[in-house]
């Protein structure tokens, strides 16, 4: 059968628009976005959900350990493949107006409403920190920053209970310029702030009128949990269970505490601190003395051979000051006895 040229140059076509939407459709599944960027310690809501189960995101056990992420999943499970996407355009530094009380944490329902479980009120996963801690922002794009605005919760308000409004803030600072270096960390001081808070992280990229708006849930000195230890009287710099630093050049100590526990799973954040001099780099490692096993982490890389566990720094928080701290996190599972286990570290 012979076809027209006409024909033949339609149906050729037709052919590349499908192949096209095909791709559009696999490339939209694949994986996160590399183009933009998120705060990643302490972790944004979506990019937290996507660290702790992006390869396992089907697992109904989220359900119940991680049910606030579970709910975002079930909403839409691009809101967590493109965490790094969370922007508005054109707001011309008019943020309050732009995104209205409740929406914060989704950039006013920005993009079609892409990430509007992320405004969820709830129980959201909270990682415990200092204090005084570094926010970091990776930038996989390198768009660079005019400025970042870092906002806390007031004490009192309940993120599990309240929704984020601005009124519920406090501007606690306004970063200067950052060059298109793909990370920008910022010292926050959180004051005698306690217990669960929101901190609500506004980029504004350098590249376009693109600003970001970043939630991410911390738990302020320990939280609900009771320390082992008497708390301090003054705002807690250092986590309760933390030994002193031991003397001599390029040592390092790492403290073990468990975050949260429920039938079969737990969390635990780890403390690395330096010692009495800096050091470039970190590793902890110990043996599981109960046959528990790490189901997702964060803020390390971790590795494990049976039950002996090797933690090495990532790559923005090994360089520490003499005394500095960094942290890191990790959900795991269990069966019976949940023993604590004993901690080496060694320091670069």
């Amino acid at each position: 059968m012979k076809f027209s040229r006409t024909a033949r140059r339609l149906g050729l076509g037709a052919v590349t628009v499908l192949a096209a939407a095909f791709t559009m459709v696999v490339v939209q599944q694949a994986g996160p976005a590399s183009a933009h960027g998120s705060v990643t310690n302490p972790p944004s809501r979506n990019y937290g959900c996507w660290e702790r189960w992006g390869a396992d995101h089907l697992n109904p056990a989220m359900a119940q350990s991680d049910p606030m992420c579970w709910q975002a999943w079930q909403a839409n499970p691009n809101t967590m493949w493109n965490w790094n996407g969370l922007y508005r355009e054109n707001v011309g530094g008019n943020h309050q107006a732009a995104v209205p009380d409740g929406q914060l944490c989704s950039g006013g329902r920005t993009q079609n409403g892409l990430y509007a479980s992320l405004d969820t009120v709830g129980a959201w996963t909270a990682k415990p920190m200092p204090n005084n801690f570094t926010l970091t922002l990776t930038d996989g794009a390198r768009h660079g920053a005019d400025y970042m605005l870092i906002y806390i919760t007031k004490q009192g308000f309940d993120p599990t209970t309240q929704p984020l409004t601005w009124n519920s803030l406090e501007l606690v600072l306004r970063t200067g310029s950052y060059p298109t270096t793909g990370l920008y960390e910022a010292q926050v001081n959180a004051g005698n702030r306690t217990g669960r808070h929101v901190v609500y992280t506004i980029w504004q990229a350098s590249h376009l009128d693109q600003p970001y708006y970043l939630c991410s849930d911390v738990i302020f000195g320990g939280g609900g949990t009771p320390p082992t230890t008497s708390p301090p009287t003054t705002s807690p710099t250092t986590p309760p269970t933390s030994t002193p630093p031991p003397a001599g050049n390029g040592a390092c100590t790492a403290t073990y505490r468990k975050t949260s526990e429920w039938s079969g799973g737990f969390g635990a954040e780890v403390t690395v601190r330096a010692g009495n001099a800096a050091i470039s780099g970190w590793t902890v490692n110990w043996t599981w003395p109960n046959g528990q096993s790490i189901t997702s982490s964060w803020n390390a890389t971790i590795t494990s051979s049976g039950s002996s566990v090797t933690a090495s720094n990532a790559g923005y928080n090994g360089n520490l000051g003499a005394n500095g701290s960094a942290s890191f996190g990790f959900n795991g599972s269990w069966n019976g006895t949940n023993s604590t286990p004993t901690l080496t570290c060694t320091a670069r």
